[in-house]
């Protein structure tokens, strides 16, 4: 079944009036996190979208209003399309939000692209969970299952030992957005054993929420699974994790993938410029 587009558009939309001034856009537009937005007519129907490219080439005529100024029409998608064909709309013409109309033209929702980036995430996560419990089965020789839900913070126990700082302001970024990728847990009883989202899960605790997006795992049988020691146990007592205070921030190094990003933003930095047939021969050694 195909992910649609009332799925994940924001229906509190912001926009504009054709009849708002110049002046008054501007400001708008610059109070909020948008690069342009949506512009009706006073009965709610869509006629048009104003950037903030074409409001700084007007941004002397403070006094005109938008009606004079915007192009009449602009992409547009309704509530029931494929998000998959909306983001090869959005690709395709570079746009970052798109406007969703009903069927009588009027503005219903905005879809942007990271609304796009988050279905993904979302879409990706049920695959981890998938796997993960096939290797459970397989080791424990027990059937799990797998539903998504809300877990406490406060109670997982962490399996990983040690974070990068760095790597944590990409969460908290992702979090305020709503956009973060659920973490994959395994419930055991009481415990709750977090096998992937640390940065997310450590973001989350940092920001001072209670409650996380999970893909839980809990076996079929329950009883008998509470009277083994998983190998993330393990883990979690050789290094002496109870809980999230437990792991090791690291903010004296970069993540991996950081660190290979900003090492080549040093080398274009301080290297000199280097002939294609040059750079022709490092991609080929």
């Amino acid at each position: 079944m195909s992910v649609k587009v009332r799925d994940y558009m924001v229906l509190e939309v912001e926009h504009l009036e054709e009849s708002t001034t110049i002046g008054e856009a501007i400001d708008r537009l610059t109070r909020s996190r948008h690069h342009g937005l949506p512009v009706t007519d006073r009965d709610g129907k869509l006629v048009g979208f104003v950037s903030s490219k074409e409001l700084l080439r007007n941004a002397n005529r403070r006094e005109t209003r938008l009606a004079s100024i915007i192009r009449p029409g602009t992409y547009t998608a309704s509530p029931e399309m494929a998000l998959d064909d909306v983001a090869r709309i959005m690709f395709r013409f570079g746009l970052r939000d798109l406007p969703i109309v009903d069927d009588a033209g009027k503005l219903c929702g905005v879809v942007s692209n990271l609304d796009i980036v988050r279905s993904h995430f979302e879409r990706a996560s049920p695959a981890k969970a998938e796997t993960l419990k096939h290797l459970l089965s397989d080791r424990y020789q027990m059937s799990f299952s797998s539903r998504r839900g809300l877990v406490p913070i406060s109670s997982l126990t962490p399996t990983q030992w040690k974070v990068y700082e760095d790597e944590l302001e990409g969460r908290r970024y992702e979090l305020e957005r709503g956009f973060a990728e659920p973490v994959l847990v395994v419930q055991k009883g009481d415990i709750w054993i977090l096998v992937d989202g640390h940065h997310r899960a450590l973001a989350a605790r940092e920001m001072g929420l209670a409650q996380l997006q999970a893909f839980i795992l809990t076996c079929d049988k329950p009883h008998e699974f509470a009277q083994l020691e998983t190998g993330f146990e393990r883990i979690a007592r050789d290094h002496h994790l109870k809980t999230l205070a437990d792991i090791e921030i690291d903010r004296s190094a970069h993540h991996p993938l950081i660190e290979v990003t900003t090492q080549l933003i040093r080398r274009f930095e301080t290297e000199e410029p280097r002939t294609p047939a040059e750079r022709r021969s490092d991609q080929e050694a």
